[in-house]
């Protein structure tokens, strides 16, 4: 139960202390509200949860990377640099792959409404 404790700490954490944490969170439930709006199968809600899990863990090991380099080099340093941005990559990676995800499967509901009206 501890280490539960641990990680919802960790969670509040993120939330509070990232700012882009929380754009990824306002981005899940906008993408949530649009399945329950479109009535997206179950593997579309699926595909879904995955990538909204995945943005939200490498936010969350991004920002750990983060924190843990700024602890041990408070200074600019190359290497440091270097690790920053290869964690961010990952989160872009997934972002990316999240709205690919969300392309695929909103836009052909979107189009379909336009048609009908």
């Amino acid at each position: 139960m501890k280490s539960f404790s641990f990680a919802f700490n960790g969670l509040q954490i993120l939330f509070k202390e990232e700012h882009n944490s929380r754009i990824h969170f306002v981005a899940a439930i906008i993408v949530i509200i649009a399945g329950i709006i479109f009535h997206i199968t179950a593997y579309e809600w699926l595909a879904l949860v995955f990538v909204i899990g995945l943005v939200i863990a490498m936010e969350a090991i991004n920002s750990a990377l983060e924190n843990l380099a700024d602890f041990v080099s408070p200074g600019k340093h190359d290497q440091i640099k270097k690790v920053k941005d290869l964690a961010a990559a990952g989160v872009l990676i997934s972002a990316t792959t999240a709205l690919i995800v969300g392309l695929i499967i909103f836009l052909p509901k979107i189009q379909d409404l336009l048609i009908t009206k």
